[in-house]
């Protein structure tokens, strides 16, 4: 029997590429489905799609429209959040899709896929539950890098944020189904483990989470949800009941996937705030595979605006988490996100803001005007500020985080560091021997931080051998930019020979792009 080839076209952030991935690994458990990498070969085009704010939405649409345009005889199947999020407002206005699936119960998508195939336009938004997960075969990740989902779904109801909306309450993935993973990954080659979820710090506080098999676990204790309402904490810890008295989900999370063996170096993606797991930092200081890279959305520096977003922190103690960080980890890398332009925000307001970015000095920060999205408190919100002044103020956000990235990517040129290469670069043929490679020093996040340019000989085969997409060298940093660090190749890093042979396969890999 001919399989029927689909191919994905992703969008979105980190959370929904494991989707994707997830999709992709459904789909090819049997011969019934083909991936392929160029949509003019695909019978079915995948829109996996992001809908949390209105610049994400209309990239969506436009990459339904255009799948039409130009591949009129493929199916186009609209997935993800957007789709889950006006599955039947779209199924009137988008005769473009032959179908809509949500993110509720990503196993559905064989019967969907089928269906679309059918002619049957299916809308399907199943229930949100659980966390889903797959053995994935294909990263959509560069080589080396993987990102691990524990949560899904947020219970901190930002007045601004559209989540709750699209993936409903808080669900925390088990910890020995996170554990299994990662173990799987490291062994099939995989160096960087990317934890990530709408609130790390959440992990285990869900409703119905039971986690650790001991009941919910609690917040850090003097936030909202902590302390009273735990159910099943023990006193002490033992192997039967690991959770530690007033210790955080995260944190007894961190111990176990430290008794895991093997070469791998660890991150954290996002953490909120008003509940930051302070027991999390001798954890990750003790460890020296967990990296001291810390993502914290303080969305705003100005104290009504903070209660305003239905949060509970404020200013100072916003700046108390980051002394905190930086007298465990001096050289700690710390990102943040600011929402410009806020309901309200007065200009004085936005540049309470300002003042406190140049006060925490993060390494990165993302700075984007505020997004009206319906069915958010915010939405009816009086005083919406102008698009055109938000995005100024946004704009402002960003010139200083430039100045500032710039002045402590400075600090780190004279150092060598050993760098995951991502991309190794085309010759360049009027100098062939000239050889330039993109990778990330541990400070760098996948896709939203900077990189490292690293220039290597083309003509020495133990430089071309060692950089290789996956395989970390030691670069010696040269110079710096307000986003880039640019370095020389120094040698292959002696880490590589303790870690595995990548046995995944990579879509960059296997097409040669930076998306699948």
């Amino acid at each position: 029997m001919k399989s029927t080839k689909f191919f994905i076209d992703q969008h979105g952030c980190a959370k929904n590429q494991v989707d994707g991935e997830i999709l992709i690994s459904h789909l090819t458990e049997t011969e019934e489905w083909e991936q392929t990498f160029e949509p003019s070969e695909a019978d079915l085009i995948i829109v996996n799609s992001c809908g949390f704010i209105e610049s994400a939405k209309t990239e969506c649409i436009e990459a339904v429209l255009n799948a039409r345009k130009n591949y009129p005889k493929a199916k186009i199947l609209l997935a993800g959040c957007l789709a889950e999020r006006y599955a039947k407002d779209l199924n009137e206005s988008l005769p473009e899709a032959d179908g809509f699936f949500g993110n509720g119960d990503l196993e559905k998508i064989i019967v969907t896929a089928r269906e679309v195939m059918q002619d049957k336009r299916p809308v399907h938004k199943f229930e949100q539950k659980g966390v889903c997960g797959a053995n994935r075969k294909l990263l959509l990740s560069f080589a080396g890098t993987a990102f691990v989902k524990i949560t899904e779904g947020c219970n901190n109801r930002c007045s601004f944020c559209a989540i709750p909306v699209i993936r409903g309450e808080l669900r925390s993935r088990p910890a020995d189904e996170i554990l299994e993973e990662i173990k799987m990954l490291v062994e099939k080659g995989v160096y960087e483990i990317n934890l990530i979820g709408q609130d790390l710090a959440a992990y285990g506080t869900g409703r119905n989470d039971n986690v650790f098999g001991t009941g919910r676990t609690s917040l850090p204790f003097g936030t909202p949800g902590s302390g009273a309402d735990v159910v099943g904490k023990s006193e002490e810890f033992s192997e039967k009941n690991p959770c530690t008295a007033g210790e955080s989900g995260l944190c007894t999370l961190l111990k176990q996937i430290s008794k895991i063996e093997g070469t791998f170096r660890l991150r954290l993606l996002y953490i909120h705030p008003d509940h930051f797991n302070e027991d999390i930092l001798p954890v990750i200081k003790a460890d020296e595979r967990f990296l001291p890279y810390f993502d914290i959305p303080f969305q705003s520096g100005d104290d009504q605006i903070i209660l305003n977003m239905h949060r509970t922190g404020n200013r100072k103690k916003y700046a108390g988490i980051i002394e905190k960080i930086r007298r465990v980890f001096p050289e700690a890398a710390i990102r943040t996100t600011f929402l410009a332009g806020f309901p309200g925000e007065t200009d004085e307001q936005a540049e309470n803001t300002l003042s406190f970015l140049e006060e925490i000095r993060t390494d990165w920060s993302g700075c984007f005007p505020y997004s009206r999205e319906d069915d958010t408190p915010a939405y009816d919100f009086k005083k919406q500020v102008p698009a055109k002044t938000a995005g100024q103020r946004a704009d402002r956000l960003v010139a200083l985080q430039e100045e500032i990235t710039a002045a402590r990517l400075k600090d780190r040129c004279g150092k060598d560091y050993d760098v995951l290469i991502e991309e190794v670069l085309a010759q360049n043929e009027d100098s062939p021997d000239e050889g330039i490679a993109i990778g990330r020093a541990w400070f760098q996040a996948p896709e939203v931080d900077g990189a490292v340019v690293v220039n290597y000989d083309r003509s020495d085969s133990s430089q071309s051998g060692a950089v290789v997409s996956g395989r970390l060298v030691r670069v010696h940093i040269n110079s710096a930019g307000t986003v880039d660090l640019n370095g020389d190749f120094v040698c292959d890093s002696p880490l590589n020979k303790k870690i595995r042979r990548p046995q995944l396969q990579f879509a960059q890999e296997i097409n040669g792009k930076g998306q699948a």
